[in-house]
């Protein structure tokens, strides 16, 4: 800090001379990089950024947004968003400025470069899939401009100087001065304007990548801070129509992140934790991509507006909850491809299995393990992972290739396999740990030994993690690892909850409201009549054979909008994403008769193959279970 603060004194002080930039102490590598945005001066819905670096000694250099950015495995291309970028010279006169692909530009006369200024346009209005199957950027790694909400992954709008990737960045953000604003990036104070109507606060930064981890958000935001232990929660909500606020999600959070950190133990964690929460209205220019983006202090959500309250709590539990156990890994145990991450061209470490899979593992088992939920809801949830990464993923892929290939076809469409056998992954090493140390060591023990040998300053090597796993824990560990991650060989479940004493069988099962053991529940007719009607499966649904549906029942209107074959996949796939707790109308057809449903949405079941109790499981398989989910 003191550094810093003499650096920035001294530059008054040439500045005030009449410096033209020749002193030694403003070589650009000698100080920060002054960055500044202006959310006053929005100009056709793009936000002017200036970035002044220091002199250069050199004739060339080069300047790039980020085409690919840490937690996210995809391609995003920020520099698509730069309009109008100009470099300029000391005498305000615009030097040649040469843009050599989607996120690079290069600066020929760079000993007379003084400042950099270009507009950056948001990626929520030109959002088409949210980064689900698509080419935009991932929704919560995205930004967002509107007269009421900034969201500002900073990354979208500050790039970086190859020759100064480790400087330090000063950064100012200028906004309206009711604007309420929130970001955990080190605060240097604030600065009134005179006529009172901005305020300036002044960041810093100790490298980029704190620029790039330290999301903010301003605007018309609900706040509500809060401890969780020794933990300061911040959550900063936008709900456009005010539907949902702040105070209402505060309790849930609390229980969430209480258990999480009974779970974590003794993990070394965050002074302070921020959460952003955007609810998106759904509409042409809101983001489509709902999920959340993990940093190493905060998280940066999307989720849908219309939810009711119930769902974007269970929303919260299950994605949120995932993010925070990002702490563990990758956050404190990565490897060198993490830790030196190269925002144009990376290379991607070969366990995702551990970054994305355990930590989703984490997600789902605490909420066994501390008991937010029961023993039925996490053999339900497991049990979908393993049908979706046996039914509709490659299950026949080494996980370790996949993952070092992640951006590249056929490997890129099978990253949503890390949440899924990625997850069930974690759960054997977990069974297996258990079982070899009769209970005392898990997964989490084993990341906990992981986190203490590294950390978050210190990458291991990728090549050799799976053998320093073998040598941490078992060789069964080891063999499985070898087996079913690092090879092609499918895992055999049965096994590994045979150990527990379990099995696969017939159970009363959550689902949702057009499904019914695994079947759809709705179907549309042929041409002629373009009929949509519900089919026997209907009456396997709890939730349905309560309104008491008949087979054959013609969908008229859902939610008072008129259902055709024209509209029916945007409609029952609004259906899709009903919670428990949403007020919902209906109009069915049957002989010729309406019919009305107005109801509120009850949790939908139906029988399916689940996981189960074994009837004849040995004692020390029922207490080996107990370790596992109890505790």
């Amino acid at each position: 800090m003191k550094n810093y603060l003499a650096m920035l004194g001294l530059g008054v002080v040439l500045v005030g001379c009449g410096s033209t930039k020749l002193n030694v102490d403003d070589l650009a590598t000698s100080n920060p990089i002054e960055t500044a945005l202006d959310l006053t001066a929005v100009n056709n819905d793009r936000v002017p950024v200036t970035i002044d670096p220091g002199r250069f000694t050199a004739e060339t250099v080069t300047y790039r947004l980020p085409r690919v950015v840490q937690g996210t495995y995809a391609v995003s291309d920020f520099g698509k968003y730069v309009d109008d970028f100009k470099a300029l010279d000391y005498d305000g006169n615009e030097l040649t400025a040469t843009k050599t692909d989607a996120n690079t530009w290069t600066i020929t006369e760079a000993l007379k470069l003084d400042k950099l200024q270009y507009y950056v346009n948001d990626t929520f209005d030109v959002e088409t899939t949210g980064g689900i199957g698509g080419e935009d950027p991932f929704s919560p790694s995205g930004t967002n401009i509107e007269a009421d909400n900034f969201v500002l992954n900073l990354h979208g709008f500050i790039g970086y100087f190859d020759s100064l990737k480790n400087n330090q960045y000063a950064l100012d953000v200028t906004a309206p001065t009711d604007f309420i604003r929130t970001s955990a990036l080190e605060d240097k104070g604030t600065t009134t304007s005179e006529d009172g109507k901005t305020v300036t606060t002044s960041y810093f930064a100790q490298r980029y990548f704190d620029i790039t981890d330290n999301p903010m958000m301003y605007g018309d935001l609900d706040v509500e801070e809060f401890m969780v232990g020794d933990i300061k929660i911040v959550l900063s909500l936008y709900s456009p129509t005010k539907k949902h606020n702040a105070a209402d999600l505060k309790e849930t959070i609390y229980k969430m992140m209480e258990a999480q950190k009974n779970y974590l133990g003794d993990v070394n964690t965050t002074p302070r934790y921020d959460i952003y929460l955007y609810l998106s209205r759904g509409g042409e220019n809101d983001p489509k991509g709902y999920g959340a983006l993990e940093h190493h202090t905060s998280t940066v959500a999307v989720f849908g507006e219309d939810d009711s309250l119930e769902g974007l709590q269970s929303s919260i539990i299950d994605v949120i909850s995932h993010e925070f156990f990002h702490i563990v890994t990758p956050l404190s145990v990565h490897s060198e491809d993490v830790h030196y991450f190269d925002y144009n061209q990376p290379t991607f470490s070969k366990h995702l299995w551990m970054y994305e899979g355990v930590t989703e593992y984490f997600a789902q088992h605490f909420q066994v393990y501390e008991g937010l939920s029961d023993e039925a809801t996490f053999y339900n949830t497991m049990k979908t992972k393993i049908d979706v990464s046996t039914q509709r993923m490659d299950d026949a892929m080494s996980f370790t290739i996949m993952s070092e290939n992640v951006l590249k076809e056929p490997y890129a469409s099978q990253y949503y396999n890390v949440y899924m056998k990625g997850a069930l992954i974690g759960m054997c090493i977990d069974i297996l740990m258990r079982k070899e140390s009769d209970g005392n060591r898990s997964m989490l023990s084993l990341m906990k030994e992981l986190s203490a040998k590294y950390g978050k300053e210190k990458p291991f090597e990728d090549d050799k993690l799976i053998a320093e796993i073998t040598a941490m824990t078992y060789p069964s560990v080891g063999e499985f690892l070898r087996t079913h991650v690092e090879g092609d060989l499918p895992i055999n479940y049965n096994e590994f909850f045979e150990m527990v004493g379990l099995t696969i069988g017939q159970a009363q099962a959550e689902t949702n409201y057009i499904f019914a053991g695994g079947q759809n529940i709705i179907f549309d007719g042929n041409q002629e009549n373009g009929t949509i009607f519900f089919s026997p499966m209907a009456l396997e649904n709890s939730f349905w054979k309560a309104q008491g549906i008949q087979a054959g029942d013609v969908i008229k209107k859902v939610n008072e909008t008129e259902l055709t074959l024209i509209n029916a996949n945007q409609v029952i796939g609004s259906m899709f994403e009903w919670q428990e707790g949403q007020d919902i109308t209906m109009e069915i057809e049957r002989d010729g008769k309406l019919i009305k449903i107005e109801t509120t949405l009850t949790k939908a079941y139906a029988d399916a193959e689940s996981i189960v109790e074994n009837d004849n499981a040995t004692e020390a398989q029922k207490a080996l279970r107990a370790a596992w989910l109890k505790g």
